[in-house]
């Protein structure tokens, strides 16, 4: 029997029962669905870093975008919100389209 201890989809248990398995779990306090959340958010992004087609990096991709959701309503956010500072930080300090690595900075 695998065990995984790790924070899965909603819809994951439902998954596994329509397979004609018995899925063990919990719900989670809020401590603990924090500590999950960040695990679970570091695990995407390995698979994302790992990834080597352009479907792959979709989905990981997609894993993230809906982590990086799950911790904003964590903390009384919305999508908008996130996007608003994403946005405005993107005007005044830029994106990173130019691809800029910077290496040092002089003192004068």
């Amino acid at each position: 029997m695998p065990t995984y201890n790790k924070l899965v989809r909603d819809l994951i248990p439902e998954m596994i029962q329509n397979n004609g398995k018995t899925a063990n779990f919990r719900i989670l306090n809020e401590d603990e669905y924090l500590v999950e959340l960040n695990k679970k958010m570091h695990e995407e992004l390995s698979e994302y870093e790992t990834a080597t087609t352009t479907m792959n990096i979709a989905e990981e991709l997609s894993d993230l975008l809906e982590l990086i959701h799950a911790a904003a309503d964590y903390y009384g956010l919305s999508a908008a919100d996130i996007e608003k500072i994403r946005s405005e930080k993107a005007k005044s300090r830029g994106s990173f389209e130019r691809r800029i690595f910077l290496m040092d900075v002089e003192d004068h």
